[in-house]
This record gives C-alpha cells, structure tokens and sequence, in this order.
C-alpha cells in the first residue's frame, strides 16, 4: 500500500467475502475471496474487511504491533544472532531505542493500523448507506473496530488520521492523543446500547460486543493519564483525575467496566494457564475479544508468536522447526527469582501413556502416537510451556529426512545443538552477554543466549507460519490485571490484593506437582504489583504501556540506555511526513 493513499477511504484495496450461511450477512465464518474496489457494496464484506486487517498481521505477526509493544521492553528481544536477524539493525533497534523516522518496523506499523482506519471508515459508510437488518448492530462493530484501531494508534504514535465517512472528499484531520482520548471514550460509550452481548445475536469472542467494548473502556481510562502528559519526566501521572463522564475518576471507571466482566458470570479464569494459547482455546473461557485464527487454506492464522523464540533444531514434526530469533531479558526472568513454581512460569507435557518430558535429560523417549494433523503420519513432539531455560533436549532430525527414533518405535530425546552453530550447546541461558554490551549482537557462537518463551502453542499443521490458536486481545486475566491496579492507583490495597490473589490461586500446576495452586501474595507494593502484571501478561503487546505507567520506560536495562520521554511514543513514519503535510513530527523526531 502506498503511503500518500492510506488516507483516501475510496482507495483502499477491500475484500469481498463468500458467507457461509444463507442470509449472507452473517460475520460467524467467512471465506476469503479478494476484490479490488473503490467501495465495498456489501456492507458484511465491509465490515469483515474492517476485522480482517487485525488478525492479517497487525496483532498476530510479531513483526507488527508485537513489536512495538513488546521488543521495546523487558519482556522481549531480537538480538542479531550471528549471521541471522540483522536485517539493517532493524530489529536490535527496537531494544536499543534506535529507531528513527526511516525505521521500516515502525513505518510498517503504521501503515497496517491506518490501513485498518480506513476499511473501519468504509465499513461504516457502506452501512450507513444500507438498509440491511443488522445496520444498527453492524454500524456499533465497525465505530468500535474504529476506536480501536484508532486508540491503538494514538498509543503508540500520538497521532491518528481520520476523515469523515460520509464525506470522502472532505479534509483529513489529525487527531491527537491528549485531547482525543477522552472523546473515544465517549463515543464507544455511546455504541454500548447498540452492541450486542457477547454469544448474542450470532456473536462470538472475534466480534466486537458490549464485553470487547468494557475493554476497551477499561484500557482507555487505565492509560488517559498518560495520554494527558505523556511527556512527564517524572511519570508522575495523574490517574485519579475526574472521569471523561459519569461521576468518579478515571480508576473508578476502570473498576466499573472490568467488574461488568468479571461479575458478568460468562467469563472464568482458566486453572491451566496456558490453556489460553493453546491450539485447543477456540472457546476458551478467558476470551473476551480475540483474533479468531484458523488453518483454512485461504488465509491461514499466524505461528509467528511460537515460532519466533523456539530455535531451528527444536521440531514439532520433521517438517516444522523455530528461527532462533526472540528471547526474554535478564531482568525479566529475573523478575521470577522466588515464583517459579507458579503456575503461569512453565508447564511439563505429559503424553498418553503417561510419559513427562522433563526437558532435563531423564526423558529418554516419547511415544510417537500423537500424529500432526492432516500429515503423512508424521509424529508430533510436544515442548513445554512457559519460559524455556538451560540446555535444550528433544528429537534430532535424521538425514533421510524424519526423527531418530528408538527401537521400539518412540521418539527418540537427545541433547540439542545450534543449528546454524553445530557445535554449540543448545542452552538458554538468562545471561544475554553481548561483545559491546551497548549492542545486542552475538557473534555465531553466542546464538544460543537467551531465556526462550513458549506462551503460545506452536501448531505444526501447515509448516512453521499457519495456526489454529486464537489470539486474545482481551481475556480475563487481563482485565483482573487492570482492576488490581486501578484499586491499587485509589489507595485500596486490600482489594489489589485480591484480585492479584485470584490470578496467582485460580492457576494450578500440573499433576506432575499434584496439581498445585499458585501461592497467595501476603502483601502487595507498587514494585510487587508492577511485577504481577508481567507474569500474567507476558508476550501479550501489553508489556509497553505497562512500563510506561509503572515509570519504568526509561530506564536502562540489557542492550537498552537510559531514555528520554519522547521515546515514549513513535515517530510519523518519514514516507507520511514527506507526502501528508497535516502531520507534523513528533517531539523529539525532527
């Protein structure tokens, strides 16, 4: 897409969808049938376009928003790894807070979020211009698909496009984030009558309902503080500041819309946290708004979550591998000195005979009856979850081509080497020791540095890019996250506590540890809460705000210096500045 015509909603490239059920408006499962127009004439095919552009890419790949969100933070890294990752020091950028107006992940992100403006614009007009039934429930989905694209944008840029919808010639005006926060707030306060209830009206965790739009309230009003004075130097942020509308302050909406979740009775943690990103979570009950991802041969859901940590040598199948790119720093791993028996810091697998992979070299082998679906009968190996650390064991893969395997037919676990550094150990270490320690490159030998994170299953059906698991964009966990810390923000710490405590006990291990609870928290301190929100929501694209909440942004940890406040947001992408003379630079950038 170019540039100077992401702003032009009579341009933009759409698709038309086949519907899969007879009244042909019906948003339950579409498949993808793509045409170019100036407009979209069917109003569904619209607004299905409008979702469409959250799970192609934007939310799903961690290239995209991923990136912004969380290899700018302690959560995550790509660090050059000898001959792989360079990329033009694209990636490293991220973490040494390099990055300029040129930077081609940021220009990139931009340009998927705009673009996803511009189909909400669109969606909205074709059903405005409609007489369909569902107008008024699809007009509510496509203005909230629009705040949020919008919201997200204005989070990470300060600064978001917009244009009229029933005048496409009109002007493009520039909506800042220190006064438009307030006005999303009111406007999908404003939709919530039209929204359905989620499982209501044919809906689902992928639409838009009144429950995504409590979450999206909830992180408008979690975050407005700083939206205000986003440039504070001392992050002094004012949360308790006099709500947008109603009566309270702003935590006090952030109480009153997670708790319509958490008290509505169609929500419950899950006891197996990684159940969450699991293949299976389709309906997981967790899942409030969620990119719904499938292996249908048309598009296909994104592994790059999974695949992005797991090394080249580590093999769901003998067709499947990792690219040894992403890993956790030091000082987020640390952060769980004391918690790793908590529940959400890793999980063993266990097979069906009863067989754990203990990733320690007692596991000699597996049973290879676990079958990758719609394979030639290959074997599936199944890795643990959670942050993977130490040396690596699992199954080589042969020349002619499959796993070693052991005489009686079990796959077989062996140590593991580097791929692309065959003699070197195949060991995570938390250490992340690079040459010029302001640089994150390693040299060849170095590649295997790094605590890797398996949150999200990796799905082996259709090589290493496809998945069936859905990616959540609010789930409960998170949203108990947010309540805890508006409660915390107010002065009740008791009830911070609480809801901290639910998270930490409502998680168990696996039977391998007789299925034991998370231990309760005794007391609870900003430094404790702030570290609670990262075992819960690592790896999440929630990692960003966080910090920048907690003030701790700016400061230096691995490959990352101190950091002045612009760096809190990201520059308008050069290619925008040169060719949309309304956008004018953000501080810090020119």
């Amino acid at each position: 897409m170019k540039t100077n015509t992401i702003f032009n909603i009579k341009t933009v490239a759409l698709f038309s969808f086949i519907l899969l059920f007879s009244n042909c408006t019906n948003l339950d499962e579409v498949v993808l049938d793509e045409v170019l127009g100036d407009n979209a004439s069917n109003p569904a095919g619209a607004l299905a376009a409008a979702y469409d552009r959250l799970g192609d890419r934007t939310f799903v790949d961690h290239g995209c928003i991923f990136s912004l969100q969380e290899y700018t933070t302690d959560v995550a890294i790509l660090p050059t790894r000898g001959s792989d990752w360079g990329d033009g020091g694209k990636w490293r950028a991220m973490h040494e807070f390099t990055w300029a107006p040129d930077n081609a992940i940021i220009t990139d992100n931009w340009n998927l979020l705009t673009n996803g403006i511009t189909r909400s614009l669109t969606a909205i007009q074709s059903v405005q211009e409609s007489s369909i039934p569902e107008k008024k429930l699809f007009l509510a989905e496509a203005k909230g698909l629009l705040a949020y694209y919008t919201y997200t944008t204005l989070d990470l840029f300060g600064q978001a496009p917009y244009r009229d919808p029933s005048n496409p010639n009109g002007p493009l005006q520039i909506l800042k984030s220190e006064t438009e926060i307030d006005n999303l707030i009111i406007q999908v306060e404003a939709l919530l009558p039209d929204l359905a209830d989620l499982g209501q009206q044919s809906t689902h965790h992928g639409r838009f309902t009144k429950q995504a739009a409590y979450g999206l309230l909830s992180a408008m009003y979690l975050n407005r503080a700083v939206y205000k004075d986003r440039y504070n130097a001392a992050s002094s942020f004012n949360f308790n500041e006099t709500a947008v509308s109603g009566t309270g302050t702003d935590m006090d909406k952030v109480i009153y819309y997670t708790s319509l979740l958490i008290d509505s009775g169609k929500f419950k943690l899950e006891s197996n946290y990684f159940k969450n990103f699991s293949i299976d979570n389709t309906n997981g009950s967790e899942l409030i708004f969620a990119i719904v991802q499938k292996i249908d041969y048309v598009r296909n859901g994104s592994n790059s979550f999974a695949y992005v940590s797991m090394e080249r040598n580590q093999r769901t199948s003998a067709a499947n591998r990792g690219t040894n790119a992403a890993c956790t720093t030091p000082e987020f791993y640390a952060s769980w000195n004391g918690n790793h028996d908590d529940p959400r810091f890793q999980r063993n697998y266990q097979y069906s005979d009863g067989t754990w992979f203990m990733n320690d070299g007692t596991t000699p082998s597996v049973p290879a009856t676990d079958i990758v679906p719609k394979s030639a009968g290959l074997p599936w190996f199944h890795f643990n979850m959670g942050l993977v650390v130490g040396p690596q064991y699992g199954p080589k893969l042969l020349s002619t081509g499959g796993f070693e395997m052991t005489a009686d037919n079990r796959i077989k676990v062996s140590p593991l080497y580097m791929e692309k550094s065959s003699t070197t150990r195949m060991d995570f270490t938390p250490e992340l020791i690079f040459n010029n320690p302001s640089q994150a490159i390693f040299s060849q030998n170095q590649i295997n540095q790094g605590v890797r994170v398996f949150k999200f299953e990796f799905d082996p059906e259709e090589g290493n890019g496809s998945s069936n698991v859905d990616i959540p964009l609010y789930r409960l966990g998170g949203i108990y996250t947010m309540r805890a810390e508006a409660y915390f923000r107010k002065g009740s710490i008791a009830s911070a506590l609480a809801d901290i405590n639910m998270l930490r006990t409502s998680r168990t291990r696996e039977s391998l540890f007789g299925n034991a609870p998370g231990k309760a928290l005794i007391a609870l301190d900003k430094e404790s809460l702030y570290k609670e929100l990262g075992f819960e929501m690592y790896w999440e694209m929630y990692r960003r705000p966080q910090m920048i909440r907690f003030g701790k942004f700016d400061l230096p940890y691995t490959a990352k210096p101190a950091s002045e406040p612009f760096r809190r947001v990201f520059p308008i992408p050069q290619a925008t500045i040169d060719v949309t003379k309304e956008f004018k630079q953000n501080q810090g950038y020119n």
